[in-house]
């Protein structure tokens, strides 16, 4: 009896580190984003890392443009819509329990073939008459298609009621759009600083840069915030994300990719 009794502390040690350990264990489970290409390539850094830090956490992220994302997080295909603009009145209308929290900002950078060794600089009025009149002999007009959040930032802060030529091309992405106008030599677009690299020019607006200061301190004329949408309140694994997109680590994140930190 004595060598029996002597083996229960263990097992009980044994059996509260079981406890103890499953208490201990990180995050699981899966989840989805998706919507706004703007937002996308910052989502999936903060989804590497997130899975990073909890390695039972899987979460996927997908494109598909803001609307799609609106429309995708109320119909609960996605467990998060992203989007790169605000809701409109008739998505606030049609889905009432939608719930917008600003994860970073960006600007709108005009952009337009680095060969292009003349213009450096348009103003507004001057943007607004090229994407007004569309492709011809000096400049490839390069829009977004419908649907996109930041084709809606720019035909509401530069168009301001006018609309884009439909003889421009209309592309599905930011992505697609730099691509084009790196391509092309007399090109110009629009696409989010976030995306801006050497393939591509930015020009000044009215004599302001698209940089971070400049849009932090509202100089530059095309800012957005971007914006991550839950079905009610976020909560569960879906908080815990958005979260460490808010967190200290998740805005240093949103910086080196060139987009701007809300916090």
């Amino acid at each position: 009896m004595k060598g029996k009794w002597s083996v229960l502390p263990v097992i009980g040690l044994f059996l509260a580190a079981l406890v103890l350990g499953g208490c201990g264990q990180g995050l699981s489970g899966a989840i989805t984003v998706g919507g706004s290409t703007t937002v996308q390539p910052l989502a999936a850094k903060w989804a590497e890392a997130f899975e990073a830090n909890n390695p039972e956490v899987e979460i996927t992220v997908q494109g598909g443009g803001s609307s799609a994302g609106v429309k995708g997080c109320a119909q609960g295909t996605f467990d998060i819509g992203a989007a790169s603009r605000e809701l409109k009145a008739s998505e606030t209308s049609d889905y009432p329990d939608l719930v917008v929290t600003h994860v970073a900002a960006d600007g709108v950078a005009i952009v337009i073939n680095p060969s292009n060794n003349i213009i450096s600089d348009l103003t507004l009025e001057e943007i607004k008459g090229i994407f007004a009149t569309g492709s011809n002999d000096t400049w490839t007009v390069i829009n977004r298609e419908e649907g996109s959040g930041t084709r809606e930032v720019f035909e509401k802060k530069v168009m301001a009621g006018m609309e884009v030529a439909s003889n421009s091309e209309f592309l599905p992405s930011n992505g697609a759009v730099k691509q084009k106008v790196a391509a092309t030599a007399n090109a110009i677009g629009y696409i989010s600083l976030g995306y801006v690299d050497s393939s591509v020019k930015a020009l000044n607006i009215d004599g302001v840069a698209c940089n971070e200061a400049n849009c932090v301190d509202g100089s530059y004329p095309v800012t957005r915030y971007l914006n991550f949408i839950t079905k009610g309140e976020p909560e569960g694994l879906g908080k815990e994300f958005i979260d460490f997109c808010l967190s200290q680590e998740g805005q240093e994140l949103a910086v080196e990719e060139g987009y701007i930190s809300v916090k």
